[in-house]
């Protein structure tokens, strides 16, 4: 068994501050530490919502933890881009129950390292309550006592999760850190039981049928819950969209015991290779996924466009559909590739023609209307973030066999923009009406982020016009159109994406700064996202003319509680996604310490150097390990300067690294900085 060293952390020595009665401004906030030591306090406003953020000094923390509600003195208000300044006074409420960590045994007791980072204090863990567990179990924790500055948290092992060097363990660690559970309760699981297996003829009753049309559905080859189809095709004046979306409001009832389930669950949790889904299987993958030659159920938005490419009209219907073909973007890709003009493989074209037929014209068609609708919103301003996410490749036991660029085709693009028509034209629809409603909302950047990224796009010769309290989206797209096919494309336009405010749903209409557009909901995966299964329930409601003023008061009541907590889920959900491809990146980089690549300056900090790889991988060069200077950090223009030799360091800037350590208990990938010559020597045989 591999030896496990954990160290207990000391404590750390609280700085004595003189107060002043008259000078003392005290604030109610969620406190949030770093692994580092310093925190920051989230000041909570009179609804409860977190805004703007106190920088607490590591020895100014009193013992809070992450997710405290904590009373915060302010000792130094804010100036400019710098936050304000406090000291946490009391800790008002103890959010934490329950803790995730590696277990250490000692002779008569055990203790365990949190994996939250921010947590600095290790758990001590009476003899009688390891339940067993020995060095490098990860375990579920109770905290039966938070401790004090002189005595470290106690708690009760729960659960043995399994061994760190186990892949599997990384995703159940995970999961559970985050509550996201993969059980149904045994109440939606008998409901579940009760929904049938195919649709019934009363359920078939009073609703438009678009069973003998061409209908596609368009996905991943692995996906198996498929809730949007879509059919093109020619008109007089131009082009037909049909987009066809499950109607999953049919079999999960508002305040059934599924509804309830989904709606805590908030969304569909996808962990690279499984998903954690919001509705169970037989729902996801069976009645209401749009099944390839089955009748299906469905809420339909059919759009005429003109030939440039606009949307003149439109309606919004029940449906009853049956899927002509199920596609993959694979597949569509190819058509498109092959089929294009000055395309001179025969031979594939035949066997294209064999395999898909009629499809084929239709597909064509898609690339054609696509190619409008995407440019209509690039003309007013819509910013594209066409970059790769990370791809990572599991094997059978969840280890890491690839990490990369994951590129998207144009099959992909045509689904983002028929799907994008079909959310702004609901919405605008729905928002003319003057019914309540569920809007995704993203609001325009925060000014500090802007400006951090004026200044690293300068970096690369780039300019954005206008300023860090004022930008246009279109500018932003202008800048991204001009670093199409550049190396750090991918790179500027992550840390782009970066510098947004976090979209959000809300029952007010407040429009879409990364879109450009008034007008926009998500009405397109009712499977995987409770706020599309909420607007399918009023659209129909309203369809049916049931949706009378006490019902609109019913909904004008829920609505804002629904979009709280469907914005949380989803936060908490892509933060767990994001935990887990940064475990497998670790994990990946694992068997390439010693290795040499070429990377690109992501971050600075006062404390190091973030450099991201080709490969979509991140990692620091930690400032004190780096002897030939004393490095500065400016903020201000984000930058690092030797003291002596005044060498420096920018966003943007290309280093040569190796690979020095990649550690999961800590999660950290660790990089030094090398000359080119030894990159030369270290890659020469390497294939990097």
């Amino acid at each position: 068994m591999k030896e496990i060293k954990i160290k207990l952390k000391k404590e750390k020595k609280e700085r004595k501050i003189e107060k002043k009665q008259d000078e003392v401004k005290l604030v109610t906030a969620v406190f949030r530490s770093t692994a580092k030591g310093f925190g920051f306090a989230a000041v909570l406003d009179e609804n409860g919502e977190a805004g703007e953020e106190i920088f607490i000094p590591a020895f100014d923390k009193k013992a809070a933890w992450n997710d405290d509600t904590v009373s915060v003195r302010i000792t130094r208000e804010k100036n400019g881009d710098r936050k304000a300044e406090g000291v946490v006074e009391k800790i008002l409420k103890r959010n934490t129950e329950y803790v995730i960590g590696t277990f250490a045994k000692s002779k008569n007791f055990g203790f365990v390292v949190p994996d939250d980072r921010g947590m600095e204090e290790d758990i001590f863990i009476q003899k009688e309550h390891t339940k067993g567990a020995v060095d490098g179990h990860k375990v579920y924790v109770k905290i039966t006592d938070y401790g004090t500055k002189k005595k470290n948290p106690e708690g009760r092992v729960v659960e043995i999760l399994g061994h760190i060097d186990d892949p599997h363990t990384d995703m159940k660690s995970i999961l559970r850190a985050f509550n996201i559970y993969p059980e149904f309760s045994m109440e939606v699981a008998d409901e579940t039981a009760e929904i049938p297996n195919e649709v019934s003829e009363e359920d078939k009753k009073d609703r438009v049928s678009y069973e003998n049309d061409l209908i596609v559905t368009i996905d991943g080859a692995d996906a198996k819950d498929l809730d949007d189809a879509v059919s093109v095709v020619m008109t007089e004046d131009g082009y037909r969209l049909s987009v066809h979306i499950a109607d999953v409001s049919n079999y999960v009832k508002e305040d059934s015991p599924l509804d309830k389930s989904a709606l805590e669950r908030g969304t569909s949790v996808y962990l690279i290779n499984k998903v954690v889904p919001m509705l169970p299987h037989k729902l996801s993958n069976g009645i209401c996924s749009l099944n390839q030659g089955e009748d299906r159920l469905a809420l339909s938005c059919i759009m005429d466009i003109d030939k440039n490419g606009k949307i003149v009209g439109h309606k919004i219907t029940e449906s009853l559909i049956r899927v002509t073909r199920r596609m993959t973007y694979d597949a569509v890709a190819e058509v498109l590739e092959v089929f294009k003009e000055g395309s001179k493989d025969e031979k594939r074209k035949e066997e294209l023609k064999e395999e898909y037929g009629d499809l084929i014209p239709m597909f064509l068609l898609m690339k054609e209307l696509s190619d409008k609708l995407r440019n209509n919103r690039f003309q007013r301003g819509a910013v594209d973030f066409d970059f790769s996410d990370s791809k990572v490749v599991l094997d059978e036991k969840d280890a890491p066999i690839f990490v990369g660029p994951e590129e998207r085709n144009d099959a992909s693009k045509i689904i983002e923009d028929f799907m994008l028509a079909a959310n702004e034209t609901v919405a605008e629809d729905y928002f003319w009406q003057e019914i309540p409603f569920l809007y995704r909302v993203h609001e325009t950047p925060d000014e500090e982020k802007i400006n951090k990224l004026l200044i690293f796009v300068k970096n690369f010769g780039l300019v954005l016009k206008g300023n860090k309290s004022e930008i246009h989206p279109k500018e932003l797209q202008k800048m991204l159109a001009g670093i199409k096919g550049r190396e750090e494309e991918a790179l500027i336009s992550r840390l782009t994406l970066r510098s947004m405010r976090q979209a959000h749903y809300s029952p007010e209409c407040d429009g879409h700064f990364g879109l450009a557009c008034k007008y926009y909901c998500h009405f397109t995966s009712p499977i995987r996202r409770y706020p599309d299964l909420q607007i399918h329930r009023i659209i129909k409601e309203n369809l049916q003319g049931r949706l009378d003023e006490n019902r609109k008061m019913h909904y004008n009541k829920i609505l804002d509680n629904v979009a709280k907590l469907t914005s949380a889920a989803e936060r908490n959900a892509e933060s767990a996604e994001r935990e887990i491809v940064r475990m497998k990146h670790i994990e990946f980089m694992q068997q390439h310490i010693g290795e040499a690549f070429r990377g690109v300056i992501s971050g600075l900090t006062n404390w190091g150097i973030y450099v991201e790889l080709p490969n979509t991988v991140e990692g620091m060069i930690s400032l004190a390990n780096m002897k030939d200077d004393y490095y500065v950090f400016d903020s201000e223009h984000m930058i690092l300067t030797g003291e002596k030799k005044h060498k420096t360091y920018a966003l943007g800037q290309t280093l040569y690294i190796q690979v020095v350590n990649a550690d999961k208990l800590l999660k950290t990938i660790d990089f030094t900085i090398i000359g080119e010559k030894k990159f030369k020597e270290l890659t020469e045989n390497s294939g990097v």
